[in-house]
């Protein structure tokens, strides 16, 4: 599939017209994939600020596991360390409250609570009557049951937004340093155990099952 170089405004235009062209009971769901490090969430923001009351974001970050939920696994310590990995999200929950959201075309979803470092349950809504519905998250185009329920029966599109993977790596770094804390060893470990092999499974399954693939230029000022 062709790659589509877009800036944050053509992406508002797009989904703008979408948003007229909709019947007013229609919904029309999008998920946005992309590995860590690939601006998903700035990319959601930045729609959601322009387009404001037509859309909603979910965004999948509530769907970690508590890490209570990691102490019970069979290798807490594999678990914690690994934390961000698909097999460290509640994907069945993630899948069933998505599907009921879709079918009723409202619902409440868990945020992340950076401060406590787990979900916050039922801290995001999806209002009635929104048309546009914008999921985000590292893992919503994998192949691998349940995500892949997602494909078939949630999403209308599957967008995954591109990024090199060496420019990926280099911004969770960054983030890991400056913002987490972490010492530039700590960051680098945490990249190449975890973060570096997330984002690869993202981009080799995303763009084998997106409807789009978009990479992002800036808006010209």
């Amino acid at each position: 599939m062709q790659k589509e170089t877009k800036t944050y405004g053509d992406l508002i235009s797009e989904l703008s017209s979408k948003y007229d062209s909709l019947p007013k009971n229609c919904q029309y769901w999008i998920g946005l994939a992309g590995g860590p490090g690939s601006g998903k969430s700035t990319v959601a923001r930045k729609i959601k600020d322009a387009l404001g009351d037509k859309i909603d974001v979910i965004p999948m970050d509530g769907y970690h596991f508590y890490r209570s939920e990691l102490d019970a696994m069979a290798n807490p310590q594999e678990a914690h360390e690994r934390r961000g990995a698909p097999f460290t999200f509640n994907a069945q929950k993630l899948v069933d409250d998505l599907t009921q959201a879709h079918q009723t075309g409202s619902g409440y979803f868990p945020g992340f609570d950076h401060s406590k470092r787990d979900p916050e349950e039922q801290s995001v809504r999806l209002e009635p009557g929104k048309k546009i519905v914008i999921v985000e998250g590292n893992y919503l185009l994998l192949s691998d049951s349940p995500w892949n329920v997602l494909q078939r029966d949630v999403f209308d599109e599957g967008w995954f937004l591109y990024v090199p993977l060496e420019e990926c790596k280099r911004r969770v770094l960054k983030r890991h340093h400056q913002v987490m804390k972490m010492t530039k060893e700590e960051s680098m470990w945490r990249v190449l155990t975890n973060d570096g092999p997330n984002a690869e499974l993202v981009t080799n399954e995303s763009i084998e099952n997106a409807d789009r693939i978009i990479e992002i230029q800036s808006d010209k000022t």
